[in-house]
């Protein structure tokens, strides 16, 4: 999904346990529970848990309560402003060419694309050509046009920076656009391979608001601008904390379920008692249960409080609390540039410490959800290709490698020491997170087997990027990154080499961890330009071994992923990859408006 790689950097400061955007295919869904994992197989992420449904069954009307956390600012998923509220809404009003199946595959939409074709591997240049839905309009009566690919492409390719958003990839790799046979093909013709081609104009806005710098960075808020999804904005009111989605007249596909959808601002710790008096129907939990204590406490009262939040939820009659593994990679990332991690004997020593599946199953057992650890700093467990490379770090006891770099250990026990200074490091995580806390007791015990003393430091979130992960100011940090279809050109960024900038300083980007090397940058450039799939996955994971052997960080576990759905609600629940099929959540026949 192509909005999960616009600000990588307010990602990470969603850090483990804020409510991320959740999604559904049309493809009937999982259990509401997981399945119990057999005891002779390692535990798998969940790949999402969404109430089953068939249209038939679903009646025509009635309104949905949607919980949001704020109004957003804009619904232009490519502006600084964005949120993932913005992606959430954006997925009701705007096309994508192509969403995310439950595996992270993307699968072209019909109700926008009639086909899609890429020239095969190896053939130069590389040229798409699009068939949109001949129905697909703009809310206005406007056809989809060649227009509306043309501007999006020059907002977003960097080329002019008036365009004040964000630049995601493969934008700049488009050399022309021009209508095909008819009005309904669009012909792309790229100036270098891009294998991630299909996250392409996903979403795609009217060129009316994309055609200039102005119009472009201008807040779009849906109030008289064309949309081209199943609903529309009927109310936008930011002051009040609601936004009106109705059906949309002039929809050509299966028409929504669903009247109309309020989306309702209401913030995590009010989301138990909105729920438990009627007001919403559908409401993800994730940070409602995390942040349930507000006020600082020790790691069991945070613990215990969030204990608390869940059972009230569990316990909230008309509700189900689905769980899935929501596609973002929490890790535990190595400021290289701090002594003593500048050592990459240290870091690999510490990376082999780690015990992953104790933490996995502190972080996750908890929330219902199977302790599966993330072997893959590029891939989900639950996304296709997903393989664990953390053998990349070899199978050398830790204690060796610190006994090599001069890091002894007392003949009692106890923490090493080199030059009379204890190997000690600090950990920063989020404050009032009761997954960053377990994640961190499990952290600082399984370190302290090998010698290594933590000292976990919990920071507010709106300090945890600007004042830490910019500056450099920690030795171990806690925190998620969005897992997203394309890892060769989404994750470039997070392991690209830090370079001498202008005035020499070293030029980190969002690579908090600042370890990089030339051929970790090569292996994501040449899969980024691979478009044979097989070639493709085997440079991610080449890519991956060598971010394994470097020690640039530790991939631990999916972020937890809970929504709230009352009962008579269908085809809700937590999406995991995927997003709403929006025409299809609904009220089943006989469940009360």
């Amino acid at each position: 999904m192509r909005v999960r790689q616009l600000t990588a950097a307010a990602a990470a400061v969603l850090l483990l346990a804020t409510g991320a955007l959740a999604g559904c295919s049309g493809a009937p869904a999982p259990a509401r529970t997981p399945a119990p994992v057999p005891s002779s197989a390692p535990p798998a992420a969940v790949t999402g848990d969404v109430r089953p449904y068939d249209r038939d069954e679903l009646r025509d009307g009635g309104t949905l309560r949607w919980a949001l956390d704020a109004v957003p600012a804009t619904l232009n998923v490519y502006q600084p402003a964005a949120t993932a509220d913005s992606a959430l809404l954006a997925h009701a009003l705007y096309p994508a060419l192509f969403r995310p199946d439950r595996h992270g595959r993307p699968v072209a939409d019909p109700d926008y694309l009639e086909s899609a074709e890429s020239t095969p591997p190896g053939q130069q240049p590389q040229v798409l050509t699009y068939r949109l839905n001949p129905h697909a309009v703009w809310s206005d009566g406007t056809p989809l046009s060649v227009a509306d690919f043309t501007a999006q492409r020059a907002a977003l390719s960097g080329l002019d920076p008036a365009y004040a958003g964000t630049r995601p990839a493969g934008y700049d790799a488009i050399d022309s656009i021009t209508q095909g046979a008819d009005r309904s093909e669009i012909k792309v013709v790229l100036r270098r391979p891009y294998a991630g081609w299909r996250g392409l104009f996903a979403p795609l806005y009217p060129a009316a608001e994309t055609a200039s710098p102005a119009a472009f960075n201008r807040p779009l808020t849906g109030d008289g601008h064309p949309t081209a999804g199943p609903f529309t904005v009927a109310g936008y009111d930011a002051v009040g904390g609601r936004v009106t989605l109705a059906r949309n007249p002039l929809w050509w596909g299966e028409a929504p379920k669903a009247d109309r959808i309020d989306f309702l601002a209401t913030a995590a710790e009010r989301r138990l008692d909105a729920l438990d008096q009627d007001r919403l129907d559908i409401a993800p939990l994730t940070a409602a249960v995390d942040r349930a204590q507000a006020a600082p406490g020790s790691s069991a009262d945070l613990a215990q409080a969030a204990a608390q939040a869940l059972r009230r939820a569990e316990a909230l009659p008309g509700i189900t609390v689905h769980r899935a593994s929501a596609a973002s990679l929490t890790q535990l990332t190595l400021n290289a540039t701090r002594a003593p991690l500048t050592d990459p004997a240290v870091r690999q020593a510490l990376a082999r410490a780690v015990d992953r599946q104790r933490i996995a199953d502190a972080a996750l057992t908890p929330l219902g959800l199977p302790a599966a650890p993330l072997g893959s700093h590029l891939l989900a467990g639950d996304q296709e290709g997903y393989q664990d490379n953390s053998g990349a770090i070899g199978a050398v006891d830790p204690g060796r490698l610190l006994d090599r770099a001069g890091w002894k250990r007392p003949s009692g026990g106890g923490t090493r020491t080199r030059g009379g200074k204890e190997l000690a490091l600090t950990l920063v995580i989020p404050a009032d997170s009761a997954l960053a806390r377990r994640t961190a007791d499990a952290l600082t015990a399984g370190l302290a087997a090998a010698g290594i003393a933590l000292h976990p430091l919990a920071v507010p979130a709106e300090a945890f990027l600007r004042d830490h992960l910019t500056t450099g100011d920690f030795d171990l940090a806690l925190f998620s990154w969005p897992a997203g279809p394309d890892p060769a050109a989404d994750q470039r960024p997070v392991y690209a080499k830090p370079r001498p900038g202008p005035d020499g300083a070293l030029e980190t980007g969002t690579n908090y961890g600042r370890a990089g090397t030339e051929e970790i940058d090569r292996l994501f450039d040449r899969a980024a330009a691979e478009l044979d799939p097989a070639a493709h996955l085997a440079l991610l994971q080449e890519a991956d071994t060598r971010i394994w052997q470097l020690a640039h960080s530790v991939p631990l576990f999916q972020r937890p992923d809970l929504v709230a759905v009352r009962d008579g609600v269908a085809a809700a629940g937590a999406w995991g990859f995927s997003w709403p099929r929006f025409q299809d959540v609904g009220l089943l026949d006989g469940r009360p408006e």
